[in-house]
């Protein structure tokens, strides 16, 4: 490719480079991070309620109920925490 042929190549699509491939794209983090943020948010109180909830329900016999107030209360906890993150991003 000669080097006109190159300048008349970057300047008609300002997208392709001189080799005649696309640039990488940009990538944006935050919303990786947030996603990651979310995920451990909702799945450390769910473990931790559950898992509380099931030895409690072995230590006074009380299958499933314990276990069941356990993912419920977690429900809540994790609600509010992803509120909590994503008020900050949006206010």
């Amino acid at each position: 490719m000669t080097e006109s042929e190159k300048k008349e190549v970057a300047s008609e699509n300002p997208a392709k480079s001189v080799m005649g491939t696309k640039p990488e794209p940009m990538v944006d983090w935050n919303a990786y991070r947030l996603v990651f943020e979310v995920g451990y948010t909702v799945a450390i109180p769910l473990v931790l309620f559950a898992a509380g909830g099931r030895y409690l329900d072995k230590l006074f016999d009380t299958s499933p109920w314990l276990l069941l107030v356990g993912i419920i209360i977690s429900i809540f906890v994790s609600s509010f925490l992803v509120y909590r993150k994503v008020s900050k991003i949006l206010y």
